[in-house]
């Protein structure tokens, strides 16, 4: 055997190695739920085993894996690194994977993705092979958070202090006094009637003085201005549910950010599988 051949070889069988390590589990549901399907090894159509068009989100434990939406990789196809993917989606494979095979490792790809996570974010998801088996809900409450708090803004009519105004005060004076004098000067006779005359714009000086300062003191000036409201209500959202099952005779408990049905899954320790 020549040296090229067995350094062919050698190649080939580190490639094999490689993918050999390789896994990909994908899953029914969004965020690593519902039924899941694992792999070692290229898949060129997924029809045959149930799972055509059905993936919605991945989970790669080894190596890089060219996705196809398409049998024996035709279409568009992207590469997907070690990490968790908890929605294909975003790359617009969500329930469109027909596909699957073990990316080069000595190859650069164009259309190669980031995952969400190093690895799998979600603690409940269900691992490859793994049995599961329905146990009975036994009770479910629904916790809410904090209360809310509303704001709004009010165009409102509020009163706003004024600056007093020292002309305003005087000329009130002046004519409240020319006004009394007059009326003064109609009352009575002779020193009489002097005497209403001045007594008249004495008065009549101090009310328009009065007078003068209503209008012009602080706290008299009305405006339309924007005003800041807020009330608080009860939150009626549940924030998470308190679920409480029974598996095996012992009672177990979680947290579920939507009300489970009659049933959970749970796998052979007892663990919640969604």
């Amino acid at each position: 055997m020549n040296k090229t051949l067995k350094t062919a070889l050698a190649i080939s069988a580190i490639c094999l190695a490689g993918h050999a390590a390789a896994q990909i589990t994908f899953y029914e549901g969004e965020g690593y739920r519902g039924r899941a399907f694992t792999t070692n090894q290229r898949v060129g159509d997924f029809t045959r085993y149930g799972f055509n068009d059905q993936a919605s989100s991945v989970v790669i434990d080894r190596g890089r894996w060219e996705v196809c939406e398409h049998a024996r990789f035709e279409g568009r196809c992207v590469v997907l690194r070690r990490g968790s993917y908890d929605s294909l989606r975003a790359l617009g494979m969500e329930n469109k994977v027909s596909s699957v095979r073990p990316a080069d490792n000595n190859r650069r790809y164009e259309n190669e993705r980031e995952p969400i996570a190093s690895a799998p974010d979600y603690e409940y998801r269900r691992r490859p092979s793994e049995a599961v088996y329905n146990v009975p809900v036994t009770s479910v409450r629904a916790v809410v958070g904090a209360p809310n708090e509303r704001c709004w803004i009010e165009r409102q009519q509020v009163a706003v202090p004024t600056q007093q105004n020292n002309n305003a005060n005087i000329g009130g004076a002046l004519i409240g006094g020319l006004i009394g004098g007059v009326l003064g000067h109609q009352v009575g006779g002779g020193s009489g009637k002097d005497l209403a005359t001045a007594a008249g714009a004495v008065g009549g000086a101090v009310v328009g003085s009065n007078v003068a300062n209503r209008n012009g003191q602080p706290g008299t000036a009305i405006e339309n201005r924007d005003v800041r409201k807020c009330e608080t209500t009860a939150n009626t959202t549940p924030a998470y549910y308190d679920v409480t099952y029974n598996y095996r005779g012992l009672e177990h408990r979680v947290q579920m950010a939507a009300a489970p049905g009659p049933t959970i899954i749970v796998n052979a320790k007892g663990e919640p599988r969604m």
